[in-house]
């Protein structure tokens, strides 16, 4: 399947997965769970993040989740990443949610830990994704920050009502909820979701070129620099304080 997918895709270099530990989260020698993939020809811009743990159902353990902020972190700093996919490399699968089997046996602390990071990662990913994660809760209190961003999209007795219940949802719900932006008639390769979700990337892509964008990063900016607020913002940084801003 995979080098399918590279012959599909038109990579201008051979499939190449981030410099992390190869080995799942269940300790098994495999493939790295993270792999990136950056599209070529007209798709240049294009980076595609793909969730390669098979034996979990791409569920979200310490080796995936540690792999996806790698990932994240350096393609931060790549200044020819424009537009970014999700997606998954196991067939059928996106996303199974959190990996409850490897949670069970982790102390109080680490769970702590993990959770943490977890929230991190959704942080990350609702701010930069194109096809991103949708939280699931299993019955379960969403500990990954579900109880603060569904409020926020659904309202308070909506998200409540889906938290407490631990409903499922078909995609033709939650695109009725808002909870997705498109729904799809799944094709015969299983990938229906992938091409709309590619076909708004090439959509988003020439919008704003990196040029541009960081030349009106620069100007907004510059109107930032005369303020008091941002003086005062520094000042609390420095003096570990909550800042006092003024709209001035």
């Amino acid at each position: 399947m995979l080098r399918a997918l590279t012959s599909v895709l038109r990579l201008p270099r051979p499939w190449r997965p981030l410099q992390t530990r190869s080995c799942a989260s269940d300790g098994a020698a495999e493939d790295p769970e993270i792999q990136v993939r950056a599209l070529a020809g007209p798709d240049q811009g294009i980076t595609e993040i793909l969730m390669n743990r098979p034996s979990a159902r791409n569920a979200l353990g310490n080796v995936l989740v540690r792999e996806l902020l790698d990932a994240l972190a350096q393609l931060r700093e790549d200044q020819q990443v424009r537009v970014l996919l999700f997606r998954s490399a196991v067939k059928g699968v996106f996303c199974a949610g959190a990996d409850l089997k490897e949670r069970e046996q982790m102390s109080e602390a680490e769970v702590g830990i993990f959770v943490q990071r977890l929230r991190g990662l959704m942080n990350e990913i609702a701010s930069s994704a194109v096809m991103g994660l949708i939280e699931t809760t299993r019955g379960l209190l969403p500990g990954a920050g579900g109880t603060q961003r569904l409020p926020r999209c659904l309202g308070v007795a909506l998200a409540k009502e889906l938290i407490f219940t631990g409903r499922r949802l078909s995609g033709a719900q939650a695109q009725a909820l808002g909870l997705v932006n498109h729904t799809v008639p799944q094709n015969e390769e299983g990938n229906a979701a992938y091409h709309r979700a590619r076909a708004l990337a090439q959509e988003i892509l020439p919008q704003v070129d990196i040029a541009s964008g960081m030349a009106i990063e620069g100007i907004c900016y510059a109107q930032n620099i005369p303020t008091q607020d941002r003086l005062e913002g520094m000042a609390a940084f420095r003096e570990k304080r909550p800042p006092r801003f003024v709209g001035k």
